[in-house]
């Protein structure tokens, strides 16, 4: 037989064709098992990574392991750590636990190194407001350190924004809308910003 690259799946081992053709090629050091991408713990692609001389077959025969296995990065994917941590250094990162392991990774790699992934969660809020514009920004100005007015073109009329995260905006004499991404920071500045509406309004109404 000529040299062949047989494509099967799955790429973790674990059964149907891919396990088939291992178990009837493992033994021969001119075949090489090259895997896709990351493995799972728990699965036989993991365990050769790790190059043992010997494999449980299926039928619970060992055999010897002479092929080369090979693990392939493709450009779009990252490991999970550049270098091991040092005793004592802080890391950073989401806690994935699966088949009783744990894995720190970036959240930029969850859907690199598991089936699970991020998304960005964007709220919108409308409240009735019938006080001057202007007013909030200033009155937010001086309670806040991160206040900046956008131009027209960016946000289709009045608005501003606050501490980057959160973006208030003007609709109609009676109404300005709240703008901001999912995140504890921008919940608690939104938070902070509605007090501040209705202070304003209250205000108003004792005045009138």
């Amino acid at each position: 037989m000529s040299p062949s690259v047989v494509m099967a799946s799955p790429s973790g081992l674990q059964s149907g064709l891919s396990r088939q053709l291992f178990e009837i090629w493992c033994s021969d050091k001119k075949n090489a098992c090259v895997i896709p991408g990351n493995v799972v713990e728990g699965t036989l692609a993991k365990t050769i990574i790790n190059e043992p001389k010997e494999v449980t077959l299926m039928n619970g025969i060992t055999a010897s392991l002479n092929m080369q296995s090979v693990e392939m990065y493709f450009n779009s994917e990252k490991r999970l750590a550049e270098k091991t941590p040092e005793v004592g250094e802080t890391v950073s990162g989401l806690l994935v636990e699966k088949t009783f392991t744990y894995q720190i990774m970036a959240p930029d790699d969850l859907h690199v190194f598991s089936q699970l992934s991020t998304e960005n969660i964007s709220q919108r809020i409308t409240i009735a407001y019938t006080g001057a514009f202007g007013v909030l920004e200033h009155r937010l100005k001086q309670i806040l350190e991160s206040v900046e007015s956008l131009p027209d073109e960016e946000s289709e009329g009045p608005a501003f924004r606050v501490h980057e995260g959160l973006t208030v905006k003007y609709e109609s004499e009676k109404h300005i809308s709240l703008h901001w991404r999912s995140d504890p920071i921008s919940g608690m500045v939104s938070d902070s910003v509605i007090i501040n509406i209705l202070l304003i309004l209250i205000l108003i109404t004792s005045y009138c």
